[in-house]
């Protein structure tokens, strides 16, 4: 095997089932595939307008921004609005970019409501966790300082993070998913703030349900053994029945 040809063959496993699966959705449903992504990227940036407004900026703060020091149930109230409150001090074109690109592959590889759902636990985690740290102190491991109650929280980044480890795990691309972790990581080891943190605490939840999805998959594999079945549908491993769909548009359900 020739040197080139080796790169190429790790590019084609690491992410070819990802690109079949985009290219797939996009040639069946073309820009309907993306509609919760541009309606994502059209609402932060919208809110980056008005926030930057005299009038505008108290009325984001109370509707999308997350402290600890809030109230439980009031924070619960603004965290879906949160999710596209980007930071005020951070180059709106980043975080905008970042969500089409992440936004984009997950609501055509896991489907609309589910690229939501994990976009929400991600972005609630970390706010949960917030005021977990703030409660255990500085001098603990996961504890963090007071003042970090009055500081808001990560808005799409969490999120973002999120769902990029879980289209990773969906689509077999370890590498990739390992090297998002350990940019988090580093993130916190070389600036240890608040938003590094809850990054890492929506990865923690994400590889939660990561972890259950893989055992109930092992599960099912197990029970159809025992029924006398194979425990592999369509002719194709388990985890991997993308190549085996009846059509462009279809999609794989992993629930």
């Amino acid at each position: 095997m020739s040197r080139p040809a080796a790169p190429r063959r790790a590019a084609v496993r690491e992410w070819g089932p990802l690109c079949t699966t985009v290219r797939r959705g996009l040639a069946g449903r073309g820009a309907r595939a993306l509609t919760l992504t541009l309606t994502a990227v059209a609402l932060t940036a919208t809110i980056q307008v008005v926030q930057n407004q005299a009038w505008g900026y108290r009325p984001v703060q109370n509707l999308g921004a997350v402290r600890a020091e809030d109230p439980l149930w009031l924070a619960l109230l603004r965290t879906p609005l949160s999710l596209f409150v980007p930071a005020l001090d951070l180059p709106v074109w980043g975080a905008l970019a970042q969500i089409l690109l992440v936004f984009g592959i997950a609501e055509v590889c896991l489907g609309r409501w589910r690229t939501l759902a994990m976009a929400y636990a991600a972005t609630l985690a970390g706010t949960l966790y917030a005021r977990i740290g703030i409660a255990l102190g500085p001098g603990t491991f996961l504890g963090l300082p007071a003042s970090d109650a009055q500081v808001v929280d990560t808005g799409p980044s969490a999120a973002v993070v999120g769902i990029a480890v879980y289209v990773c795990h969906q689509q077999r691309a370890w590498f990739t998913g390992a090297l998002v972790i350990l940019a988090m990581v580093v993130e916190v080891l070389v600036k240890d703030n608040l938003a590094g943190r809850e990054h890492l605490a929506a990865i923690a939840v994400v590889l939660v349900v990561c972890g259950v999805r893989e055992w109930r998959g092992r599960r099912r594999g197990a029970q159809d053994l025992g029924a006398g079945g194979s425990g592999v549908r369509s002719g194709a491993p388990p985890m991997r029945s993308w190549n085996f769909r009846r059509g462009p548009t279809q999609r794989t359900s992993w629930w």
